[in-house]
């Protein structure tokens, strides 16, 4: 079994993923190769909470001129999972101070 911190890169900061948190449901990049039984069971392990669905998307990434040679670059493809949690479950990410 692979290490779920190795799975679960980082969470999604934006404001869509914030307004999806008071529903129970969390954005996470997530390594390219994980599977979503995979997923599953690092958030479980990591948080000690209960999943109830996870779904995963593959996102392309952007393709960019650069400044002086005008040559075209690409950013990174990455992978997201969105977790929903059963309710009552909460992960402690961005906790107030």
């Amino acid at each position: 079994m692979k290490d779920p911190r190795d799975i679960i890169i980082a969470p999604v900061v934006s404001e869509k993923s914030y307004g999806l948190v008071e529903r129970g449901v969390y954005t996470f990049h997530v390594h390219p190769d994980a599977s979503k039984p995979e997923i599953h069971d690092a958030i479980e392990a990591i948080w000690g909470v209960k999943v109830l669905k996870v779904n995963t998307l593959n996102r392309r990434g952007k393709r960019q001129l650069t400044r002086g040679t005008n040559r075209i670059g690409q950013r990174p493809a990455t992978k997201r999972a969105i977790v929903t949690l059963e309710a009552g479950s909460e992960i402690p990410l961005f906790e107030n101070n």
